[in-house]
């Protein structure tokens, strides 16, 4: 079965956004190139690694004698995004996600692909399903300016979740919360 490739070479927009509350939120990376939008679920820390990594490769650019690739070291202003996600349509939920770098068209890389379906053999082991090859994939190409804004938002979005109790350490509900402390 071939590979189905939702490719974004110049993307007039690219987000992480949530549907849902905090402690049952969503989350989404966005892409739209025209008309074309697609949405893929992933989760939470997945969307929070993504950003760490970008700002990672971006500050080892910036590091660059010359600063060839004009890696801006804070986020542009005007390429800040803040609406709310379009129409959502999840096309995958994602499993394994590749970043990199390509230094021909000075762009940040984001490759999504979907959860491996897995099933049991015979055997009752599990194994992977016959077709190793990903049905679908998601490709993603960032300016390094639209990468910086893609990053902020990412971390603004994942920090937006339920607060954090000072005793536990873990989320407080919105209809409350029962701190439990650890064993001694």
């Amino acid at each position: 079965m071939p590979t189905t490739v939702h490719e974004f070479a110049w993307p007039d927009r690219v987000v992480i956004g949530t549907i849902g509350v905090p402690g049952e939120r969503t989350f989404y990376l966005q892409v739209r190139a025209g008309k074309q939008i697609v949405s893929i679920a992933l989760e939470k820390q997945q969307s929070a690694q993504l950003a760490e990594k970008i700002d990672e490769i971006l500050d080892q650019l910036v590091t660059l004698e010359g600063n060839p690739f004009s890696v801006p070291t804070s986020t542009p202003i005007e390429l800040v995004d803040n609406d709310q996600l379009e129409t959502v349509e999840e096309q995958f939920r994602t499993g394994v996600m590749s970043l990199g770098w390509d230094p021909t068209t000075a762009q940040i890389v984001v490759e999504a692909y979907p959860i491996a379906e897995v099933e049991a053999d015979d055997d009752g082991f599990l194994a992977d399903d016959d077709d190793d090859d990903a049905s679908e994939v998601l490709r993603v190409r960032m300016p390094v300016g639209t990468a910086r804004a893609f990053a902020k938002r990412t971390r603004e979005v994942v920090g937006a979740g339920r607060p954090i109790c000072v005793i536990c350490g873990h989320p407080m509900d919105a209809d409350g919360h029962t701190c439990t402390f650890p064993e001694v």
